[in-house]
């Protein structure tokens, strides 16, 4: 029974479909709180550049990673304007534009072999 729970969670999870979808879902998982919806954005061999000045591997470290951010966040994280995305076959390069003006934000993510994207790479803004 725990089991299919969890995989009911998962699965009712809305996938990327496009590159410019994860920017959209992280900050609509950000906001709901939803660490676990947040590492799922990533594959699980990803590279988040964060903490500033390191680099967390692994879609576990990265949910760890992203349920100490949630819990020091009071504010809602907003959609920002997304920048042309460049995409090489199964490869996109998406960034947006901060919406305080500061830094900047740059993800690289794969098709997926059923046709959803995951990020594999992610630079996100670093805030003074």
């Amino acid at each position: 029974m725990t089991t299919q729970t969890s995989t009911q969670t998962t699965t009712h999870r809305e996938p990327a479909r496009t590159p410019e979808d994860l920017a959209r879902l992280f900050v609509e998982r950000a906001n709901a709180r939803d660490a676990e919806g947040l590492a799922e954005l990533y594959a699980p061999d990803a590279v988040l550049a964060y903490p500033p000045g390191s680099a967390t591997v692994g879609r576990e470290a990265i949910r760890a990673v992203c349920e100490r951010m949630l819990e020091h966040t009071t504010l809602p994280f907003q959609i920002e304007e997304p920048l042309p995305t460049v995409c090489y076959g199964d490869l996109a390069l998406t960034s947006t534009r901060p919406a305080d003006g500061t830094g900047g934000r740059v993800q690289v993510a794969r098709r997926q072999p059923d046709g959803t994207w995951l990020r594999i790479m992610d630079r996100p803004e670093v805030r003074g």
